[in-house]
């Protein structure tokens, strides 16, 4: 009987009575007659106590299932979150500003360009572990909660950054030191697998969703004060140490401030409460084995598939600007060292207003409009800033960085909102920590190994540009026909999230919009009738 079900769903579905029916008692005499099991009406979203509107089946919204965010707790998150990504950002300035060091420590027996490329291999490798990573800490944190587990990858991060630091040279003992290297960034790669998905899920829960925007970028500003700290330690010790000390063991310093941060985000972390929209769906199952993972590519694979588009153009515009430029600037273009750190720090100090005001006007405009504006500056001025970066000219070295600055801007500025508002509350970080770090170990955590090996091959100083428009011109594609605009709205799979009480009644006046994803929900189930999505 029960493989008969789905027709008599269906009948329901499609079959309008003249005068109102009370559905909720249709399915207590369907389920006392035994011709609907519990578990199958459930699963489509008819609880008892729950009225619809016929026409939709939209459940009917109530105030007590409305979140009233605190700010002051969703700055907290925010602080918190982005000391996290300050960590992972700062070792990537340290390794990025430290690259031509590194390779001389640990690559002696290698010269010049290929030496570098050596160093960027090992930096690169550490992404082949991140998709393992975001599969691992995902699925636990769509289970166990988003709280735990960004502590556990915070402590690991840090660890590994710190052991870098106390590692011998190869001098000392061989070959064995650019081995432990390779373990110190596999380990760096797998914790930060679950660590940025996870805090672009923790701020996007966590905050009201008319400023979420505007609150999600001050995850990037973490991003960019981690890189600045990095960098401008390197900077500043190179200029106090000089390079011989440098490459004897000033290089060490850097990876040693790991430890101390680290601690600071554990403090704080272990303080954050756990985000509302989780809280919410956990009160709401009483057992909650979380999706399976074949479900959850298959139902989702859509989502999933946007999202990677999104991730590849975003990192690979933020991986050749951050990372791989210094040493663009230094080994292909032959500037001195101090003087192109410099200009690279004072270009980020700079961003840091620009991601706020980007996410400020996102959440007026929105984050979709704004991508967009960048994909298309990028297509038509990565060309020229990179003749200005190859000029020689301060004035228009700094000009071509602070182009493509400005447009990475728009994209850190929008994308931890966005990115997250793709999925589902049951699958988000699982899914988001999916589709992130594949992208980003494909394209992202390459992208400075590719251009330093295309224009050692090519000898074409301009490939980093090229590769700038094909990116930006497939993102532009993707964005424009598959992203549905979701700032100042609910997140898919709960319901919408305020700042004041005030702004209730206004949302109950319109549940459609409120539960503008509950639609697409029912869409996923009637697709796959076997799913578990939205219990």
């Amino acid at each position: 009987m029960e493989a008969q079900s789905p027709k008599r769903l269906r009948f329901f579905h499609v079959y309008e009575p003249p005068c109102p029916v009370d559905i909720n008692a249709i399915l207590v005499i369907l389920k006392i007659k035994g011709l609907l099991g519990v578990e199958e009406s459930e699963r489509r979203g008819w609880k008892p106590g729950l009225s619809f509107r016929r026409k939709n089946r939209l459940p009917k919204l109530q105030k007590k299932d409305i979140t009233v965010v605190d700010t002051r707790s969703a700055r907290k998150a925010v602080v918190a979150t982005a000391l996290g990504n300050a960590m992972e950002w700062f070792d990537f300035g340290i390794y990025s500003y430290l690259a031509v060091t590194i390779g001389k420590v640990f690559f002696p027996a290698m010269s010049g360009s290929v030496q570098l490329v050596y160093t960027f291999a090992t930096f690169a490798v550490a992404f082949i572990v991140r998709p393992f990573g975001g599969l691992f800490f995902g699925r636990l944190g769509d289970r166990l909660g988003r709280k735990k587990i960004l502590t556990v990858t915070l402590v690991i991060m840090a660890l590994s950054t710190l052991s870098i630091g106390l590692i011998p040279s190869y001098a000392s003992i061989g070959v064995t030191a650019s081995i432990l290297l390779l373990l110190a960034r596999l380990v760096q790669g797998f914790s930060t697998g679950g660590e940025y998905s996870g805090a672009m899920t923790f701020i996007a829960e966590s905050t009201p969703d008319k400023k979420r925007g505007f609150l999600s970028s001050g995850l990037e500003v973490g991003t960019l004060a981690g890189y600045i700290a990095g960098s401008g330690l390197v900077t500043l010790l190179t200029y106090a140490l000089g390079p011989d000390t440098m490459l004897s063991w000033g290089w060490r310093i850097p990876f040693y401030v790991a430890a101390p941060i680290g601690l600071v985000g554990l403090y704080l972390r272990n303080h954050l409460e756990e985000t509302p929209a989780f809280e919410k769906m956990e009160h709401a199952k009483e057992e909650r084995p979380g999706v399976p993972l074949k479900e959850m590519l298959s139902i989702h694979w859509k989502a999933l598939l946007v999202g990677m588009v999104l991730v590849f153009f975003y990192n690979i515009v933020d991986y050749m600007v951050l990372s791989y430029m210094p040493s663009h600037l230094t080994a292909v273009l032959g500037y001195g060292e101090t003087k192109g750190l410099l200009l690279i720090l004072i270009v980020m100090f700079i961003m840091i207003p620009i991601v706020l005001t980007m996410g400020f006007f996102s959440d007026r405009v929105g984050s979709k409009r704004i991508i967009q504006g960048g994909l298309i500056g990028l297509v038509l001025l990565s060309l020229p800033a990179f003749l200005w970066i190859g000029s020689g000219n301060n004035g228009q070295v700094f000009a071509g960085l602070l182009v493509l600055a400005v447009f990475l801007a728009s994209f850190q500025g929008t994308m931890p909102s966005l990115l997250p508002a793709l999925f589902f509350t049951d699958v988000r970080y699982g899914a988001l920590a999916i589709t992130y770090n594949v992208s980003a170990s494909l394209f992202g955590g390459t992208t400075p190994l590719v251009m330093a090996w295309l224009i050692s091959l090519t000898g074409n100083n301009l490939i980093p540009a090229y590769f700038l428009i094909g990116a930006s011109i497939i993102g532009f594609a993707v964005v424009t026909k598959r992203v549905t605009e979701t700032s100042g709205r609910a997140l898919r799979g709960s319901a919408p999230a305020v700042e004041e009480k005030k702004e209730i009644p206004e949302i109950l006046e319109e549940p459609e919009e409120a539960m503008w994803w509950y639609e697409e929900q029912v869409r996923l189930e009637e697709t796959n009738p076997n799913s578990e999505q939205g219990r």
